[in-house]
């Protein structure tokens, strides 16, 4: 037998801890001295040992742990019960690596201030641009609610444009507005260049061939239930092929608006790194008496794999102050 320093020595535990775990019954000694009242632990016993700490360590409360130990939970519960724990560490890790990359983002800002950039920094007018698009919701501008909200955007809008054959004609462009229930949510609009001449916001519904020979525009509810001239389907405003259909209220095909003047900058690398560059970008609109009027347009002129190696065009539409 062990005394109660030694199993502690050998489980990497405090004689505090054992003296808990005893008094609470979630690891009894194996033999108290009835005259001293000294513990002694068995070999045997580093198993639960193991098994305590290691359950502790997953996030478990000490009752979770005991019913555990003590085998009142069974094997398929245990296993869900350890499956859950997974994803929640998982998203842990993951928001904490995302706080990492801001605070380093953050940092690089601090680090930049005074540095004001001259050559980078152009004032240009921005034409307007076919966009299909799709919108949600974020809670704030912040970079860890948008980053959640425009991802998972633009891999459903590429994956509707793939199943109506229609290939994208332009960069990727974000953009941004006040969400209209207000309280700082933030409306994302998630679109790329096309196109396609129609703008539809629900199924068109046609009992003839119909011939377009500009672009059309159309906000009431439509249906699509016969070809075009040419045989061709629509819905949502774009070409339907081999029998796809999607309808959501939030895609839709519009012209973005021009920008008369638009400060621009461009940043190289992820967009959770961007916070120095649109700062850098503030700094200079400051500086030469403009306001910017609205959010910034982020332009994707390269979208490789690896994201340190994106580069994006920030457009800060501006006035003369």
């Amino acid at each position: 037998m062990f005394t109660i320093g030694d199993f502690a020595r050998h489980g990497r535990v405090s004689v505090r801890m054992l003296r808990h775990y005893d008094a609470t019954g979630l690891l009894r000694p194996a033999h108290v001295d009835p005259a001293s009242g000294y513990r002694h632990y068995t070999a045997g016993q580093l198993a639960r040992l193991n098994r305590i700490i290691a359950l502790k360590d997953l996030g478990f409360t000490l009752q979770q742990v005991r019913d555990i130990v003590d085998e009142k939970v069974g094997p398929e519960e245990l296993r869900g019960m350890l499956r859950l724990r997974r994803a929640e560490l998982e998203t842990a890790m993951a928001a904490a690596a995302a706080r990492l990359v801001q605070v380093e983002a953050r940092l690089r800002a601090i680090e930049s201030e005074g540095h004001m950039p001259t050559n980078d920094v152009v004032i240009k007018s921005v034409p307007a641009v076919r966009v299909a698009e799709l919108t949600a919701t974020a809670a704030s501008f912040q970079p860890e609610d948008i980053g959640p909200v425009i991802g998972p955007l633009y891999d459903e809008l590429f994956r509707r444009l793939d199943a109506a054959g229609i290939t994208p004609t332009g960069p990727g462009i974000a953009y941004y507005e006040d969400a209209a229930e207000g309280g700082g949510r933030i409306t994302v609009h998630a679109a790329v260049q096309v196109s396609a001449p129609l703008q539809v916001s629900a199924p068109l519904k046609v009992s003839a061939p119909l011939q377009v020979s500009a672009p059309l525009k159309v906000s009431a509810p439509l249906q699509v239930s016969a070809p075009l001239q040419d045989g061709t389907l629509l819905q949502d405003g774009i070409p339907l092929q081999d029998g796809a259909s999607f309808q959501d209220g939030t895609f839709r095909i519009l012209d973005l608006p021009s920008l008369g003047e638009a400060a621009t900058i461009v940043h190289r690398g992820s967009m959770d790194t961007v916070l120095p560059t649109v700062q850098a970008l503030a700094r200079w609109i400051d500086a030469n008496a403009y306001e910017s009027t609205g959010y910034p347009r982020e332009i994707n002129l390269e979208c490789p794999e690896n994201r340190d190696d994106w580069v994006t065009e920030l457009q800060t539409p501006v006035t003369r102050s």
